[in-house]
């Protein structure tokens, strides 16, 4: 028996079957142990229970549906872009069950289990230099759209990356939890706290919108410092009230404090929040914070990252070397 795909457009897709439909309506969930102010409750968003693992599932949905609707893409075309890892997974995942080929441009000190999913996904992985970073992957991925005349997906310069997050996952935070006096979320696209942080302060005139940034020259995934130079198109700087830098090492264990005292098994960057949260609660007198986990850490197995809480000095220094969060 033959079994022929018939690609629907991403919108019917989602309305009607398959794992596109799991996408979004993450869980909000109290941290009920690691609060070190007794009067003021963290609650997170656990992004990694999207399909893939990570909240870049929204984004390369909304901007795909969105590219299909313009006529820019249609099923069978090949999509580029720029990743360190989540983005290309969820592209080249939402790509299969939706009929594109995913081709992703990564620099080549991301973490061993990155390109083995990609691979295992069926995308194509071309690499830049490690020097070169997230930014010259961005460039490289623009230059082959370019000359091959295929569709650059641009998760950095896509206003469509920020509507994802004010048409869905701000309302369901806010439906969730209407009191809200903080949200902390990593700053990497700037898409996430842009859209959230707008559809909240919309609503909660009051809100702090804390982002969370590697220290600068730190080589991470996910979460950029805006002191290396490059500011993403849809980030608006001035919109956020403040931003707390967090070293790779405390990320980790931010990862570890998660897993032994929550049972939540998050990712780099969910720990890098986390850390940044703690230091939240710990200047205020009472009220509630929001922090966005944005993946799970089942990525990240062959890592450093598990184990004691507290991390060898020697240990420490190795880890600025690979792409994390």
């Amino acid at each position: 028996m033959s079994h022929t795909h018939h690609p629907m457009p991403l919108e019917l897709a989602v309305k009607e079957h398959g794992v596109l439909g799991l996408i979004g309506r993450t869980p909000l969930v109290e941290l009920e142990k690691l609060s070190p102010n007794p009067r003021v409750r963290i609650f997170a968003k656990l992004e990694g229970q999207n399909p893939t693992g990570s909240i870049k599932d929204r984004i390369v949905l909304h901007m795909l549906s969105h590219a299909e609707e313009e006529g820019l893409i249609a099923p069978g075309d090949r999509i580029v872009e720029a990743s360190t890892g989540n983005t290309g997974i969820a592209l080249a995942m939402i790509g299969n069950a939706a009929g594109y080929r995913a081709t992703i441009v990564m620099p080549r000190n991301v973490y061993p289990e990155i390109p083995e999913i990609l691979h295992a996904y069926g995308a194509t992985i071309i690499w830049t230099e490690m020097e070169q970073g997230v930014h010259g992957a961005i460039g490289s991925a623009r230059r082959l759209a370019g000359e091959h005349g295929v569709f650059f997906l641009d998760q950095f310069g896509n206003d469509y990356n920020v509507q994802t997050h004010y048409l869905a996952t701000g309302p369901e935070i806010y439906h969730d939890l209407p009191e809200i006096d903080v949200l902390v979320a990593g700053l990497g696209t700037g898409g996430t706290i842009m859209g959230i942080g707008r559809y909240l302060k919309e609503r909660l005139p009051g809100i702090r919108l804390i982002a969370v940034e590697p220290h600068p020259g730190a080589q991470v995934q996910g979460l950029k410092s805006l002191a290396d130079g490059f500011i993403p198109p849809i980030l608006e700087p001035t919109f956020i009230d403040g931003k707390i830098l967090v070293r790779a090492a405390s990320a980790f264990k931010g990862v570890r404090l998660l897993m032994h005292h929550e049972g939540i098994f998050g990712g780099v960057s969910s720990g890098a929040t986390l850390q940044a949260a703690l230091r939240v609660a710990r200047g205020m007198r009472e009220g509630n914070i929001v922090v966005i986990f944005a993946d799970g850490g089942w990525k990240y197995l062959r890592s450093r990252v598990f184990g004691r809480i507290e991390m060898e000095p020697a240990e420490a220094e190795q880890v600025d070397d690979t792409i994390w969060w």
